[in-house]
């Protein structure tokens, strides 16, 4: 064996799928993995919500072209029953669905609004080591006027569940600044098994939910409550901010892009071209022509006026500015 060598991971690809725009997010996503990625070994696992008394409409992908052009791209799905979350906090989709994923069996996670662009099977997991997405700005906690500060509202959370709060801070970074304290976003995420991983997850967010500590009281959970709870999850299971190189996701691997005009307003021009190519065939124009959003940002050109808006090299610091100019001119489609 040469130093460079190494042996192929085997783990599973989770997204979550359901009606609407995640139906359409989910085809463009098992695509692009397929384009990008077509050693990938592992399962491409669309975590499916079923209807149920917390849902106000059947969850479920209805369209049957649709769904079976997942299955030829190899998806699989994957039921699951929301008991705690449903309509009232779609988000927590995340945490449920681990429950029915298969125990034991390492897993990545990602939002269905997310490009594959480059080899993940490349990426050195450390299953063992839990992580998540760091392309984050600090949307949460809001430190009121008066207190308590970042510390004692993160250590507030620590303490809930007798957890070391000490070892979660990046003391690279300022006393009270929000980069100090552990916080991911919940783009991604990955560990060796789903069902131990989700049980940690549900157990903390119905917890800080239910019965948040006093010093929460001015704090908002939505939607922020998988986030929130995300990093004790993580540091719990002994995982943290630098258990993955910087770089390659949400880098030259994938692409969180949240939104089709922030995609073409920010994101790489290899992200573009990989959208290209996995729009091009006739095949899935006829699908994804059905989505407004996509029909006129990726087939009428809208995406390329959107890009023409910014220079990619010198973009605005916060995300609400590209929106606020992207919406000022008329471009903003979900």
């Amino acid at each position: 064996m040469t130093r460079n060598s190494r042996i192929p991971q085997t783990f599973n690809v989770v997204i979550v799928g359901q009606q609407g725009r995640l139906a359409y997010e989910a085809l463009l996503f098992a695509a692009s993995l397929r384009h990008s990625c077509p050693q990938f070994q592992g399962r491409l696992l669309i975590a499916e919500p079923q209807p149920g008394p917390l849902w106000d409409n059947d969850p479920r992908i209805t369209d049957i072209a649709l769904r079976e052009a997942l299955t030829d791209l190899g998806a699989e799905f994957i039921p699951f029953e929301s008991q705690h979350f449903g309509s009232a906090y779609p988000y927590g989709n995340k945490i449920e669905m681990l429950s029915a994923l298969p125990a034991g069996e390492p897993f990545v996670f990602f939002d269905t609004d997310t490009l594959i662009t480059g080899d993940l099977t490349a990426v050195p997991f450390d299953f063992d080591r839990p992580s998540a997405s760091l392309r984050r700005e600090g949307t949460w906690p809001e430190p009121q006027l008066y207190g308590p500060g970042y510390s004692a509202l993160w250590k507030s959370l620590y303490d809930k569940f007798d957890l070391d709060f000490a070892s979660s801070l990046d003391l690279s970074q300022p006393d009270e600044y929000w980069r100090r304290y552990l916080y991911f976003n919940a783009g991604f995420f990955y560990y060796r098994c789903p069902r131990e991983f989700g049980a940690l997850f549900l157990r903390y967010a119905l917890a800080v939910r239910d019965d948040p500590p006093v010093e929460l009281c001015a704090q908002s959970f939505d939607p922020w409550l998988d986030q929130i709870v995300l990093p004790l999850v993580i540091h719990a299971l002994g995982g943290g901010r630098d258990a993955l190189p910087s770089g390659l996701l949400d880098g030259t691997v994938t692409c969180h892009y949240r939104f089709l005009p922030l995609l073409y307003a920010r994101e790489s021009d290899h992200a573009i071209e990989v959208l290209q190519a996995i729009t091009a065939p006739n095949q899935m124009k006829k699908l994804l022509k059905q989505r407004d959003a996509i029909k006129r940002m990726v087939y009428q050109g809208r995406g390329a006026k959107v890009r023409a808006l910014f220079d990619q090299d010198n973009l605005p610091r916060r995300e609400q500015a590209i929106r606020n100019r992207i919406k000022s001119n008329g471009f903003w489609m979900r």
